[in-house]
């Protein structure tokens, strides 16, 4: 299906990484380690469809092996020029109980070319509309809005979460 906005077309290897992220079925240990704790997605080439960015994820897996936090593992994967859309998986507590959530991030930095800009803010909503039921989508300008993981942490719940990636906030 083309988005007229700017006629970007989504994937399929997109749609099945978000459904994948999204069912939070019981897995056996080593399923669970394969899950994508966090993906970058990308333009293509050619800018005609958005597609899963090579190599830009943490697995369930990495985290206390290769990734000691995953949320600033997470930053550290943004492009500091261009922009991208991400899609993050939280964990976080409040004072009553601890949840998980997907949260869908567009990043498009200060310091991005205006035309990539453009073309991924026109884009964003053909790729929202293909991950139903996220409730937590977050726009982000650079590194001084998400560095800090107690930004995201307000976003998820406000003043009520006390942990992201247990660490305290």
């Amino acid at each position: 299906m083309h988005d007229k906005a700017s006629g970007v077309t989504v994937n399929d290897e997109v749609i099945k990484v978000f459904n994948d992220m999204k069912v939070r079925k019981s897995s056996t240990p080593e399923e669970i380690k394969k899950r994508k704790k966090a993906v970058l997605f990308c333009l293509s080439d050619d800018k005609k469809q958005i597609i899963v960015e090579e190599a830009k994820q943490i697995l369930v897996g990495d985290i206390g092996d290769t990734v000691e936090d995953p949320y600033t593992a997470f930053v550290k994967l943004l492009p500091l020029n261009d922009c991208r859309y991400a899609l993050y998986d939280a964990t976080y507590e409040t004072k009553e109980s601890k949840k998980e959530d997907l949260v869908f991030i567009f990043w498009a930095p200060e310091s991005a070319p205006l035309k990539s800009k453009m073309i991924y803010a026109s884009s964003k909503d053909a790729i929202k509309k293909k991950f139903t039921g996220i409730k937590h989508e977050w726009q982000v300008n650079g590194l001084d809005d998400i560095k800090d993981r107690s930004t995201l942490g307000e976003k998820l719940g406000g003043n009520v979460v006390v942990s992201l990636e247990g660490k305290p906030l």
